[in-house]
C-alpha cells in the first residue's frame, strides 16, 4: 500500500508536509496520468488548445453536466467563434443559445468578460492565472482549470470530483462542505500538480470522479491509484467523502399567469435578479387571483380576469424554490404604450430567451 498520508492520525497543520515525502516518485500523479491518456473522455472542447474555447466550456460545464453542455458548446461556438463575435453580439441572441441551461447569469458575465478581453487585453485571452481570476464569472476553480488546461500552468482544480478522490485517497473525513477543508485541499493539488502534466493531471482527475470514483458505488477495481486509496484499504470508501452543508431553500409562492391580449402574449423583461435579462410570465407573491389582478392594475394601469385555473409548478433552484399556481387570463383594459411594449405574438415569444421555470408552462 503507498499511503500519501493517514489524514486520521495526523494534525490538519502537518497533512502537506506528511504529502510531500511520500510522492517524491511522482507515481500517483503519473498513474493519474497514464490513465487519463487512455480512458480520459472525449469531449469537443478536448479537441482544441484555443483558450477562448476552453473558456466557453469551462463557463458551461459550472454546476451543469457535461452531457447537457455538448450540444449547447456545439451551438455557441458556431454562433460566436470567438471573443470579437461574442463581445458584439446582443444579449438576447446570447441568452436565446443559452435557454435551458440554466444559471443564466453565467451568460451575462460570458459577454461582459469578453468585451473585457476585446478592451483590456487587445482581444488576446489573457494567460496568467491572475488576469484570468480578474474576468467576470471566473472564479478560482475555473481560472486554474484554464489555466492548467490551455497554459499548461501548475493551478490544481478543486471541485466534487477531486475532493471526493482526495477524500478517499487519504481516508479523511474532513467536512468538504467547509472552506478550511477546501483550502486544505487546494494546497494538496497545487503540490500534485507540479510534479506532472498540469493539464493531464486535472483532466485526469476529473474524469476518475466522474467515471470511476463516483459518489455512489465506486468501481475500485478499476481505479488506476487503489494501491494508493487507504479508503479502499479500509473498506470505507461508500462513507466518504464527508459532505454536510448548512443550507437552507427559501420556499416562494406564485400566482403565474399566462396572459393574452387578443392574438398575443403578455411577458415581461427581467430587469434584475435572478432572471435578469430574460423574458418570463407576470407572477406576484399573492394569495388570490383578486390580489393578482389588483398588483397588475397597480404595475401597468389596466385592468386583468384571471379566467381559470390551470396547475402546480414546482421549479428548484439552488438557493429557492418557485411554487407557481397557474392561471389563465385576459387584458382587458385598453391597450397603451406601457402594455404594449410587453406583448408578443407566439412567432414572437419562440425567439425570446425565457427561463426554463416558465418556459416549462407554456409548454405545458
Amino acid at each position: 500500500m503507498k499511503q500519501l498520508f493517514n489524514c486520521q492520525k495526523n494534525p490538519k497543520d502537518t497533512l502537506i508536509n506528511n504529502l510531500t515525502s511520500h510522492l517524491r516518485h511522482k507515481d500517483f500523479v503519473q498513474a493519474i496520468i497514464r490513465w487519463y491518456r487512455v480512458q480520459g473522455r472525449d469531449l469537443p472542447w478536448r479537441r482544441t488548445n484555443d483558450p477562448y474555447a476552453i473558456w466557453i466550456s469551462e463557463i458551461m460545464l459550472q454546476q451543469t453536466q457535461v452531457d447537457t453542455v455538448i450540444p449547447y458548446y456545439h451551438r455557441f461556438m458556431e454562433a460566436f467563434p470567438n471573443v470579437y463575435s461574442l463581445a458584439h453580439a446582443p444579449m438576447d441572441e446570447i441568452y436565446k443559445l443559452w435557454e435551458g441551461l440554466g444559471y443564466y447569469r453565467r451568460a451575462s458575465h460570458l459577454k461582459e468578460a469578453a468585451a473585457a478581453i476585446v478592451n483590456d487585453f487587445d482581444g488576446e485571452f489573457p494567460h496568467t492565472y491572475k488576469d484570468i481570476l480578474s474576468l467576470k464569472g471566473v472564479g478560482p476553480y475555473t481560472a486554474s482549470a484554464i489555466s492548467s488546461i490551455a497554459f499548461k500552468l501548475p493551478k490544481g482544480v478543486i471541485d466534487g470530483n477531486t475532493l471526493r478522490i482526495l477524500s478517499r485517497i487519504l481516508n479523511c473525513q474532513e467536512n468538504i462542505a467547509k472552506d478550511s477543508t477546501k483550502k486544505l485541499y487546494q494546497e494538496i493539488m497545487d503540490q500534485l500538480i507540479a510534479l506532472g502534466d498540469p493539464s493531464d493531471f486535472n483532466q485526469g482527475m476529473m474524469d476518475l470522479g466522474a467515471m470511476i470514483c463516483t459518489p455512489k458505488n465506486p468501481a475500485c477495481q478499476n481505479c488506476p491509484v487503489r494501491d494508493f486509496c487507504q479508503a479502499s484499504q479500509s473498506q470505507t470508501q461508500k462513507l466518504l467523502p464527508v459532505n454536510i452543508k448548512n443550507k437552507n431553500k427559501e420556499d416562494i409562492y406564485f400566482i403565474t399567469a399566462i396572459l393574452r391580449y387578443k392574438d398575443k402574449y403578455f411577458l415581461i423583461k427581467n430587469k434584475d435578479g435572478l432572471l435578469s435579462g430574460l423574458y418570463g410570465l407576470v407572477q406576484y407573491e399573492t394569495e388570490s387571483p383578486r390580489g393578482f389582478e389588483d398588483a397588475f392594475y397597480d404595475a401597468y394601469h389596466t385592468s386583468v380576469r384571471l379566467l381559470e385555473y390551470e396547475t402546480e409548478f414546482r421549479h428548484v433552484f439552488s438557493h429557492r424554490v418557485w411554487h407557481m399556481s397557474v392561471y389563465y387570463g385576459e387584458i382587458e383594459g385598453p391597450q397603451n404604450q406601457k402594455l404594449a411594449d410587453h406583448l408578443y405574438t407566439y412567432e414572437e415569444l419562440q425567439k425570446l430567451p425565457i427561463p426554463t421555470a416558465h418556459k416549462k408552462i407554456l409548454d405545458f
